[in-house]
């Protein structure tokens, strides 16, 4: 089993920068990647960005060049630093694992909300 936290939504203006963080707890060692997905009201939960164990990334178009997406493995948290912030980009964010190559888990989610 894992558990997944995550915390850092908030409100900000479009422009602005916020960063998530998510850390996992319990069987941390059977995560095979880690990222972050989103749902907007009426909108089907969409991928945002993961990362591998090695360190490969897969980034959603919309994403890319705005949003990173790093871990700290000590640590077992992965942070997804979000700049340029857009009206669209509000949703749930939802923390991401892949558990022993087949099982997702899914945090709680945290709202970003970003004003015009």
């Amino acid at each position: 089993q894992v558990q997944l936290v995550e915390s850092g939504g908030g409100l900000v203006q479009a422009g602005g920068s916020l960063r998530l963080s998510c850390t996992a707890s319990g069987s941390t060692f059977s995560i095979n990647a880690v990222g972050w997905y989103r749902q907007a009201p009426g909108n089907e939960r969409e991928l945002v960005v993961t990362i591998s164990n090695s360190g490969r990334t897969n980034y959603a178009d919309s994403a890319k060049g705005r949003f990173t997406i790093s871990r700290d493995n000590p640590k077992n948290t992965v942070y997804l630093q979000m700049n340029n912030l857009k009206p669209e980009d509000t949703a749930v964010y939802y923390c991401y694992a892949l558990v022993w190559g087949l099982k997702n888990y899914w945090g709680q989610g945290t709202q970003v909300t970003v004003s015009s």
